[in-house]
């Protein structure tokens, strides 16, 4: 197993510049954990998983996908029990907010990228998500 120290690079930069003391990315059968402890030392785990291989059908993403534009906790509405942002079959305008991702306790409003319709969100309410992953398609 070769392993990318590129990645391993990024994921301690994101430690640091978001102040986190633990980070994990995860890809096909590669899973690299980078924590740091109080007095500053990084520890970085590779595991690999040799299991066989499983033959699942490609997702095909068709439509305009909203991305998330920081690491954090997606929320679907802005507090818990209030109306969520976006729901399948809702029409939203460019500029509108589709969900919040928290941040070391900054709520951050995610802007609808287009004017469409809700065709699938794709993260569940208080669910971890990652730079540039797809949070929601529009039609």
């Amino acid at each position: 197993m070769k392993i990318d120290k590129k990645i391993i690079k990024e994921l301690t930069d994101y430690l640091n510049e978001f102040n986190l003391t633990e980070i994990e990315y995860t890809d096909k059968d590669t899973k690299i954990k980078v924590s740091k402890s109080n007095n500053s030392n990084q520890v970085v785990s590779v595991a690999s998983s040799n299991s066989s291989p499983k033959q699942e059908k490609p997702i095909t993403i068709s439509g305009t996908e909203v991305k998330s534009p920081i690491i954090g906790t997606a929320y679907h509405a802005p507090e818990p029990g209030a109306k969520k942002f976006a729901e399948v079959g809702k029409k939203i305008k460019k500029g509108e907010t589709v969900m919040i991702v928290e941040a070391m306790k900054t709520m951050n409003h995610v802007p609808s990228t287009a004017d469409g319709e809700v065709k699938k969100i794709l993260i569940e309410d208080g669910q971890p998500v990652e730079f540039g992953q797809t949070l929601v398609l529009l039609k």
